[in-house]
This record gives C-alpha cells, structure tokens and sequence, in this order.
C-alpha cells in the first residue's frame, strides 16, 4: 500500500503530488483499455460470435476455451458446449449482446475493435509517462482551476462524447439492426435517414421520429423496420426485449446538448458564467435551516485531495449502483433479458463493485474529516453542522438499519415456514411500488399501472 501512498513518500511536496495523481490516472486509463481489447480479442480468437449472431436465442455464447491440462474425459465432455469442439467457458458477461447491439456482426469487426482500443491503450500510456518529464508536468494552479476543468469535463468528456455515441447509434448500430450494413467502407455514402440533413435546417425535426420500427421488427433484418432515427416509444423491443436503439439514440443526443450547455456555466476567462464559489454562497437557506449553508465549500474542497476523492467515488459508487438496477430492469442490450444467467450476474457484479466504491468514498471522506478539516473555514455551514449532530445522525442510522434488517429477515423466515407448511397464500409478500412506478412512467406495460408511457392513449 505504501508504494500507492504518495503523500508518504520522500521529497513529496502538494505540486508534486497532484503530478503523481494525475499521470497516474493515464496508466489507469491505459489498463482499462486494455481488458477491454482482450475481452475483443478472445472472443474474436475463441469464441462463436459469429454463429451466435445468427441465432442469439439458442446459440450459447463462448467466453474462451480452457486449456486445463488436469482436465479428463468427464470434464472435457462436460466443458464442451455452445458447439464448440473442446472445452470452453460460456460468457456470462453481456459482451456478445453489447457488440450484437452497437452493429458487430463478424470476427473481423471484433479484431478491428480490438486493434484499435490496444493503440489507444498504447497512447494513454505513453500519456502517463509523457506526464511525468518535467517540460509536460502543469503546475498546481493549473490542477487547482476547478471552473476550467469542469467545463471541459462537462462539454468535453460528457457532451461531446455522448454526442459522437448517439452518431455512432445514428449512423451504425440503427443501420444494422434493419439489416444494413455500415462499416469503414461505406459509412459515408450510407444516410442514416432518407430526408438526410434537411429536417434538421429546416426545423421539421418531428421527421427523424416518423414510421419508427414496428413491433413485428425482427432485429438485424429489414424486416418490419422503419426509418426513424431519434423516437420517445417507451418500452421495450418484442423481440430483443430491450430498449428501442432510436429511444437511447434520442436520449444520448439530448445528455450532449444538455451537457454541451452545462460546459458554459462556470466562469473562466471568457467571462461567461458563474464564479462556483459565489453559487456556494449562495446556497443558504432563508430560514436558516442549514446554518451558513455551503460558505466556504469551494475552498474547502478544492484543498483536499481526499475530499475530492471521497465526493467522486461517493458518485460512481451511487451511480454503479444505479447502474446494476437499470441493465436488468430496462436492459439496453438486445436479447439481454432472456438470458438469465448474465442478467444475475450483471446485477450482482455492479452492486458488488458498488459496495466496494462506497466504502472508498466513506474511508476518504474520513481521512478529510480528521486530517483537511478546518473547523475555522467552515463555521456554521453544512460540515459543521454535520459534525455538531454525528451522535443523533449515527444512532438513528443505527436503529433503522436494525429495523429493516430484522424486518426483512423476519419477512423472509415467515415465507419459507409457510411454504414449508404448504400454504403458500399465507405469505406476505411485498411490491416495489415505487419501482414498478418509475418503469411504468418509463413503458412497462407489465404492472398495469396505464401511467404515462405505458398509458394505453400514448
């Protein structure tokens, strides 16, 4: 652990830490590019993408083949499935639904793929190691201009790549699920929509959404299909039993401009915007329920590098989580939703490494509490205030989670002794209410709820 502990480390001043951290971040980028080339390129050596495009109903997808030189004739013969001619591992992972969805077709578009995330993987490291050669290393004013670096973040790495997504969806993975193919060859002479570009300079925006696919669509055909490119159906595909790609090809164009317009609103030098200290102080309450509010936030975090840390993992911990519920209970990935197993193991490994994520945020959140924390800096406001009530915060935390352990475990325990007893009716059994809402709202037709989207006269 001490080797990852720069702040311990001989000579470390803050400038040279937050060099550290942030050429540190592209070895990180590096390596997570790098599995995911691998992912690509076993499948595109072992696996049987292409025969299970042909039929993913039926067809059991090949993760890779297992060389177990312990493994006798039982094993081997029981290892060997999915049409494969030796022992193999069957994918549980999503993958073959993910690429099938996003318009890979063939060994080669994996090979493609594969090549191509490795150079990058390449690049970032070469980024890492540029980073750290004094000429290229910024300086502690340029890490510590927080407006600058969230408006590139919000424009740049939200807006703009969720913007070249929905091109993708658009131009490649709505093509090829009505049976057209797009690729490096011919992407530019394909319009993705037969008005092509004259709706949008014209105003008839309303045309990209006119005869969408039909619910007799059969995806990866024309048969069936439609022509719009941007829709708001709800629901789910018949067939794949996943969202509509026009829906999540509209819902990624409007994430772009709704981020593409939040990169303005921090100023920087150009004088736009607001100073996001000055929308901290002004977070305080008329009533005074929250003392000074947010006066003295912007400092605060902007000086800590485990607050930072803390705040952010605190975010995609929440947001993994998010994640696990929304694959399986409006799974994106055509034909996703009938396989069971993946759909299980999809949920449990994002709630997992949710867990995981959130006991990061709470560690550093700590580590700032105890060691960065300026009571002077933040009298009054929202971390004061916090710490003034951690005793009654804690023990009401306490108490309730004891409830709702002893409650469900309760609930669980009297369920099986009635179906033990044989009288399965006498169960309690519990709606998510506010679950089968929100997908309700969303166009699940399954709860009957007849609520927006999944409203009969919408």
């Amino acid at each position: 652990a001490m080797a990852h502990d720069f702040e311990s480390h001989d000579g470390m001043t803050e400038e040279n830490l937050y060099q550290k951290i942030f050429a540190s971040h592209f070895g990180q980028l590096s390596i997570i590019f790098l599995w995911t080339s691998g992912n690509l390129f076993h499948v595109a050596w072992q696996g049987n993408f292409e025969q299970w495009v042909t039929d993913p109903v039926h067809i059991r997808p090949i993760a890779h083949a297992i060389w177990d030189p312990h493994f006798g004739q039982p094993a081997v013969e029981a290892f060997t499935r999915g049409g494969a001619s030796g022992p193999v591992n069957i994918a549980t992972s999503g993958v073959y639904q993910w690429w099938y969805t996003i318009g890979m077709r063939t060994n080669q578009d994996l090979y493609v793929g594969s090549v191509f995330l490795a150079l990058v993987s390449a690049v970032f490291l070469f980024a890492g190691w540029l980073h750290l050669q004094p000429n290229f290393q910024p300086s502690l004013s340029w890490f510590k201009d927080a407006e600058s670096r969230l408006n590139h973040h919000l424009s740049g790495l939200f807006g703009v790549s969720s913007l070249a997504w929905t091109g993708h969806l658009v131009h490649v993975a709505i093509p090829e699920s009505r049976g057209q193919h797009v690729g490096w060859d011919n992407f530019l002479s394909v319009l993705p929509h037969p008005q092509g570009l004259t709706p949008f300079f014209t105003g008839n925006w309303a045309a990209y959404a006119q005869t969408p696919d039909t619910a007799s669509h059969v995806f990866g055909t024309a048969q069936g299909s439609g022509q719009a490119i941007l829709t708001f159906l709800g629901g789910f595909h018949p067939q794949t039993q996943s969202l509509w790609l026009t829906d999540m090809a509209h819902h990624h164009l409007a994430i772009a401009v709704i981020f593409i317009v939040a990169g303005h609103m921090y100023r920087t030098n150009f004088g736009i915007g607001h100073r996001m200290q000055a929308i901290l102080e002004a977070h305080t309450p008329p009533s005074g329920g929250l003392g000074a509010g947010h006066k003295g936030l912007f400092d605060t975090v902007n000086n800590s590098l485990h607050f930072q840390l803390g705040l952010a993992l605190a975010s995609v911990g929440t947001i993994c989580s998010l994640v696990a519920q929304h694959m399986y209970s409006l799974p994106p990935y055509a034909f996703q939703a009938i396989d069971f197993t993946t759909q299980a193991a999809l949920y449990t490994h994002h709630q997992y490494i949710a867990g995981f994520i959130m006991c990061g945020a709470f560690a550093h959140g700590a580590i700032f509490f105890i060691r960065d924390y300026d009571p002077e800096q933040n009298k009054e406001n929202v971390l004061a205030r916090m710490l003034d009530h951690k005793e009654a915060v804690i023990s009401h935390l306490s108490w309730v989670s004891l409830f709702l352990g002893f409650h469900t475990l309760g609930l669980y325990v009297h369920n099986d002794v009635m179906q033990a007893f044989g009288t399965p009716e006498k169960q309690i059994l519990i709606e998510p209410v506010f679950a089968q809402w929100i997908q309700a709202a969303q166009g699940k037709a399954l709860y009957g709820f007849d609520f927006l989207l999944s409203s009969k006269t919408s």
